[in-house]
């Protein structure tokens, strides 16, 4: 199989498993895993781990660990520290540690079983256990950070705790890079070979991080000076690659020089522009990694050894809830809180195939053991979305005081509601949400405000506003909040996916209560209005709306008239608005195709429609779009009229959605 073959194949692959896993909403690593199980060498066959592709895939840590890099800015780290040292620490720690006697009972179960594979029934000595506890310890950030998202459940208390491991899950993997490989030597050597690494690590990370910040600041707003995109993307390859280049020839691993390249560039003004333009990269490379992964991994096992599995798959799992369960409770969490932080972390993770992939090119996990390992792996991954979705289930089954907790909670909103009605419910509490708070004061309109950020919402309760701890997509907390009592409700955050949560509550428990809805554009406003918003305003329309009357008012035009143009436009509901002419930086804005769109269309003397009257050709309705206007070929521009006769050179402008438009150009010009 030639080159092109191979990467034309691990394309499609990638594609269709991409696709099936977005249909059934669950994350792409599994799709790159099943695909790589399916075309592998001991499934179809059609591709075997090429030291090319295996080399390429490598550079999809190399990337990710850039991206974990972008995030350890100082600042985060220092609000987190807590969380990230004090109980992140702890559970990697205590993961590996407890690995050892472990893989000591294990293999004296198999032992006794009647498994004899090598020492003690399971071929694994104390250096592969600690490269296999390592491996074990890690939790997956892109499954378990895209589902909290999702649930909107990054700033509630388990979701901060769940950050806080993550962040050190990710941050212990560049010293287990350095480890792993040093296990194999014997002890004096691998003694040797660590304090020279950490030397090494030590010198250089002093050198980069001392004057690394102010020379990358320096040479970052050089290459930006020059206004060019692709020298702008060749900078952030050349930074990454070339201090991943050099890690690497200073006996480190390549992925160090790339975390540190992300610490830098983290303190620039840079950082966001350069994660967006990396992130293609890192998710094409590191979904080849997957693939290559899934490669390794034979199906066989889950039939030949799968009891095997299946307990591989089951102890770490228990293992790590309860140990994650109990640090978090000795952290201080409520018990609740701790169990789903445990529920949320119990997985498999990304970095622990790159370690257990490491340790078994060091020779440090024996081959029979290691395709169990990874069915396992992947077994715990597929269960997490079920855990997760699930989670409140299982907590509030295992745990009475997590329901009088949530009581406890609801209480207080009630408590804080009881003697308001005909107030404001506002959804969300951040710059939008205390705009309209400070309005609704000078006006006298009551309101009560909920947020799940818990210091945003301590400092502005200390500063005496009407603001409480609570999940709005959760019927509770706006039945507390006095729901059936307000005047109105307010979704202050552009969430599409969480405001049609609460507008299907509102609309089953309050439906006389109208409800305003923020979005960014008006691609969801059909969708919004359809799920029961009275008002939906979109930031992209109301900004154009402002800065088309600050610049009427520029060019000298009477304010009132401004005010009279604005007010039509807002009284027509956007209509000349809500349409665009699709470019290059609008894909993936309207990826439901709900947005309107203009589209010029010349007639040419070959068309169809040429001689016509407009009306005869084209039934605007049936098709579902609208003539905006018709430039003729003098360049005078008409109404649409359907009495209109069409000539060569005239252009009409149509509005309506990507497949309308296409249809009626299809008719206007091929008939």
């Amino acid at each position: 199989m030639t080159s092109l073959d191979l990467a034309l194949l691990y394309l499609v692959a990638a594609v269709f498993g991409v696709v099936i896993c977005r249909s059934l909403k669950l994350p792409p690593m599994l799709g790159y895993l099943a695909v790589g199980v399916l075309i592998g060498p001991n499934a179809l066959a059609f591709a075997h781990d090429s030291a090319s592709i295996q080399y390429l895939a490598e550079f999809g840590v190399v990337f990710l660990m850039f991206v974990i890099g972008l995030e350890f800015n100082l600042p985060k780290l220092k609000s987190m520290r807590s969380l990230v040292f004090g109980l992140g620490l702890s559970q990697v720690g205590l993961t590996i540690v407890a690995t050892l006697p472990g893989h000591l009972a294990l293999g004296s179960l198999m032992a006794w079983a009647g498994h004899e594979s090598g020492l003690l029934g399971w071929g694994i000595h104390w250096q592969s256990a600690v490269a296999l506890g390592g491996a074990l310890a890690m939790s997956s950030t892109a499954i378990v950070v895209k589902m909290m998202a999702d649930r909107l459940e990054l700033e509630t208390e388990h979701g901060r705790r769940v950050m806080g491991i993550l962040l050190f899950q990710d941050l212990a993997v560049v010293p287990m890079l350095v480890l792993i490989p040093a296990l194999g030597d014997s002890a004096s050597e691998m003694t040797r070979t660590l304090l020279l690494a950490s030397l090494k690590a030590t010198a250089l990370l002093a050198i980069l991080l001392a004057g690394g910040q102010k020379v990358m600041h320096l040479w970052f707003n050089l290459v930006a000076r020059r206004k060019s995109e692709e020298l702008f993307m060749l900078n952030v390859l050349l930074v990454t690659l070339g201090l991943a280049w050099l890690t690497e020839h200073f006996g480190l691993s390549l992925a160090l020089g790339a975390f540190v390249a992300g610490m830098l560039i983290a303190e620039t003004d840079y950082k966001h522009q350069v994660e967006s333009d990396i992130r293609p990269f890192h998710d094409v490379l590191l979904g080849l990694f997957f693939i290559t992964i899934g490669m390794k991994l034979d199906w066989r096992s889950l039939i030949d050894s799968w009891a095997l599995v299946l307990l591989l798959a089951t102890l770490p799992v228990v293992f790590k809830l309860g140990l994650v369960t109990s640090l978090a409770k000795a952290f201080g969490a409520p018990t609740g809180v701790a169990l789903r932080t445990g529920l949320y972390l119990a997985q498999a993770g990304e970095f622990g195939f790159v370690l257990l992939s490491l340790a078994t090119q060091e020779q440090l996990i024996p081959p029979h053991v290691e395709s169990p390992l990874l069915a396992a792996m992947v077994l715990s991954m597929l269960a997490t979305p079920i855990i997760i979705q699930y989670s409140n289930a299982i907590v509030s089954r295992l745990s009475s005081s997590d329901w009088m907790m949530q009581s406890l909670a609801m209480t207080k909103i009630a408590s804080k509601a009881i003697n308001t009605e005909h107030h404001v419910v506002i959804c969300g509490y951040g710059r939008s949400g205390q705009n309209l708070a400070r309005l609704l004061e000078q006006e006298g309109i009551p309101y009560m405000a909920l947020d799940l950020d818990p210091d945003r919402v301590q400092q502005a309760a200390a500063a005496g506003q009407n603001v409480v701890f609570g999940d709005a997509t959760r019927l509770q907390s706006l039945v507390a909040a006095g729901l059936s009592r307000a005047s109105a409700l307010v979704i202050t955050y552009p969430d599409t996916v969480s405001a049609k949560k609460i507008l299907h509550l509102v609309r089953e428990h309050a439906p006389q209560v109208p409800v305003a809805v923020r979005t960014i554009d008006d691609a969801r406003l059909n969708a919004l209005q359809a799920a029961g918003a009275t008002v939906v305003v979109p930031e992209a329309i109301e900004g154009s709306l402002m800065l088309a009357s600050q610049t009427l008012a520029l060019v000298g035009v009477p304010i009132r008239r401004v005010i009279r143009l604005v007010q039509e436009q807002r009284l027509a509901r956007y209509g000349l608005l809500r349409g665009y002419f699709h470019g290059g930086d609008d894909d993936g804005v309207d990826d439901d195709g709900e947005l309107q769109r203009l589209q010029s269309i010349n007639v040419t003397a070959d068309a169809a429609c040429l001689g016509q009257r407009l009306g005869d050709c084209l039934d605007a309705e049936a098709l579902e779009v609208a003539v905006v206007s018709v430039r003729q070929h003098s360049g005078r521009v008409l109404s649409p009229s359907p009495e209109l006769t069409l000539a060569a050179g005239d252009t009409l402008v149509l509005s309506g959605r990507p497949q309308a438009l296409a249809r009626a150009e299809s008719l206007l010009l091929k008939g």
